[in-house]
């Protein structure tokens, strides 16, 4: 049996603990921040990294630098920020392509999108648009199908990348409506719209973000908005269903780093977050872009992945895709 002392001494540690903890917190980060975006620059989930980053940059006292790693739709990146040392310097934007369509998509994912995890904040939902090269002769949807089906190989429509939501689109889009399309899968929204507007691509499925600034400068054109109804930001863009096609598709960015990651960590990333996404500037931007802002907490946001990862199963499934 230990001595009273021995007693006394323990309990001592033991009360001292939370204030360690709060200590940790406090004085963590030491040294800047990789935010890893696994996408190429230009797309929804770069914009929201770096509009989130400078706020959260100036809230820690420490730089979080941006840090592109596209491939493999998103879960190479994933899968790399999965084995990272979980000391809060290494976080990821997470995103519906890496936790929510992959784990149904790949038949070799290397990583749970729920366990692998500690899931911090959600930070964006956005709705998906289709948008054409102005010079495409399609004016609508129902003009896209007929065209689909006059001309030999269909129509080729781009993508972010292989399991976005976005690619998603346009398989149901080719099962509810009969359409012949080819999805065209590119390493990120930029490289795919370059190619959109170069006129390489007819078409692309896209995160609404990405594409609002090119639809105000008329360097494509919008077809449809995967919404229940017309965008306030952009009112003259029809929804699919007011065109007769029963299609509603949104995308969602988060923050979210390593398994592991001390709960003072998560708790003070959470705060911060929240902070910066309370921004009255910040929420303009991302309500000019057309998306929404976040508001969940750390076990709510891992919640809701789990939550996606269920809902896209089947998506999945019925379109018959499967990458190795």
């Amino acid at each position: 049996m230990l001595p009273r002392r021995a007693w006394l001494a323990g309990g001592a540690v033991f009360a001292a603990l939370p204030s360690i903890a709060c200590a940790q917190a406090s004085a963590w980060p030491t040294q800047p921040i990789r935010l890893v975006v696994p996408f190429a620059p230009g797309g929804t989930t770069d914009l929201a990294a770096r509009l989130v980053s400078q706020g959260l940059g100036m809230r820690l006292g420490q730089p979080v630098i941006v840090e592109n790693r596209p491939g493999a739709g998103a879960t190479l990146a994933s899968a790399q920020v999965a084995q990272a040392a979980p000391d809060g310097l290494t976080l990821l934007v997470s995103n519906i392509a890496s936790h929510g369509v992959a784990p149904s998509l790949y038949r070799n994912l290397r990583y749970d999108p729920v366990r692998d995890f500690t899931h911090i904040a959600l930070l964006l939902e956005t709705p998906s648009v289709f948008v054409a090269q102005p010079r495409f002769p399609a004016r609508g949807i129902a003009d896209v199908v007929r065209l689909s089906r006059d001309m030999p190989r269909g129509i080729d429509i781009a993508s972010s990348g292989t399991g976005s939501s976005n690619h998603l689109l346009i398989v149901q889009f080719g099962q509810v409506t009969g359409a012949r399309v080819n999805h065209v899968p590119y390493r990120g929204a930029g490289p795919a719209m370059t190619d959109v507007i170069a006129d390489v691509v007819p078409m692309m499925s896209d995160s609404l973000p990405s594409s609002a600034g090119h639809l105000r400068a008329g360097a494509v054109r919008g077809m449809a908005i995967a919404s229940t109804a017309r965008h306030p930001a952009f009112p003259e863009l029809p929804s699919f269903r007011e065109q007769g096609v029963d299609l509603v598709a949104s995308s969602w960015f988060g923050l979210s780093a390593p398994a592991g990651l001390p709960p003072a960590i998560t708790g003070r990333l959470s705060r911060e977050v929240a902070a910066v996404l309370a921004d009255a500037a910040l929420q303009h931007r991302f309500a000019e872009l057309g998306g929404t802002v976040g508001a969940l907490s750390p076990p709510a946001y891992a919640e809701f992945i789990a939550g996606e990862v269920a809902r896209w199963a089947p998506v999945v499934q019925a379109s018959g895709a499967q990458v190795e």
